[in-house]
């Protein structure tokens, strides 16, 4: 009887581990970037185009909307901030934000067009 029991509590051990067990199967992507796709990113960051530059970089947190994501909503960001209040946390980050996800050109772009967003 104790045989038994020890037995199906292997089997059902290993069918656990059997189940449960992940090998390596990961697959070998491709991740080089094509002339074509260097190009597009290239015409953007070169716009200096607000709104581009805050899709790029920014609405992974702060949502597509300025207002769906998890970190604050920034519809209406421009009559809480001036310009360069927004450029400079752009610069050095505030609450949760990371500091310099954007910079330069790039970073006064976007805090132009936020700014704008009353």
């Amino acid at each position: 009887m104790k045989k038994l029991l020890y037995s199906i509590v292997c089997i059902a051990f290993l069918g656990f581990l059997t189940a449960c067990g992940g090998g390596n199967d990961e697959t070998e992507q491709d991740t080089t970037t094509t002339e074509e796709q260097a190009g597009d990113e290239q015409q953007t960051a070169d716009a200096g185009d607000g709104d581009a530059l805050f899709q790029q970089s920014c609405s992974s947190c702060h949502g597509g909307d300025l207002k769906s994501g998890g970190a604050p909503d920034l519809d209406k960001i421009g009559s809480k901030y001036s310009k360069d209040e927004i450029e400079e946390i752009i610069a050095n980050g505030k609450g949760g934000m990371p500091a310099g996800i954007l910079s330069g050109e790039d970073a006064d772009a976007v805090a132009s067009w936020l700014a704008e967003k009353k």
